[in-house]
């Protein structure tokens, strides 16, 4: 984190995930670093998953010593997400590299409206099957010499 101070912009957003246990399909809900490619699809109104989208600096999500710090706005049963740190420090490096982004959503504000959507449900850690009709089908041609 050298290279970042706790000034450093960052974007973070609760997320409506989904994940499997004993068979069932139980809701959690993740606070999660936003990086800035995800950002500029979000003010574009892509369906997301995020209900809440706020703009901070680093230093209201990380301590000086790496640690997590819980910012304000964050209710109660909302979670870190997974290396939460890490990819906050990523997050913040892409909006260093793309300062023009920060224009949609100057520090300390929220982007509304968000096209949220659960349509498509983030599934954590669900296990993945692969069935024959996903193969892609290839036209007769492509592995023939002409």
């Amino acid at each position: 984190m050298s290279d970042l101070t706790p000034s450093a912009y960052v974007v973070v957003g609760i997320a409506h995930c989904f994940y499997k246990e004993a068979g069932e399909v139980r809701a959690l809900q993740l606070l999660e670093p936003i990086p800035s490619a995800t950002l500029e699809t979000l003010v574009q109104q892509v369906p997301t998953s995020y209900a809440e989208v706020r703009s901070l600096t680093l230093g209201e999500v990380l301590k000086d010593d790496g640690t997590l710090r819980r910012p304000t706005f964050m209710e109660q049963g909302v979670e870190f997400a997974a290396d939460f740190a890490e990819r906050a420090i990523a997050a913040a490096r892409t909006y260093q590299a793309h300062p023009g982004i920060q224009n949609h959503l100057p520090i300390g504000s929220s982007l509304s409206p968000l096209n949220f959507s659960t349509e498509k449900k983030r599934l954590l850690k669900g296990d993945r099957i692969v069935r024959d009709e996903d193969n892609i089908k290839q036209h007769s041609h492509t592995h023939r010499v002409l």
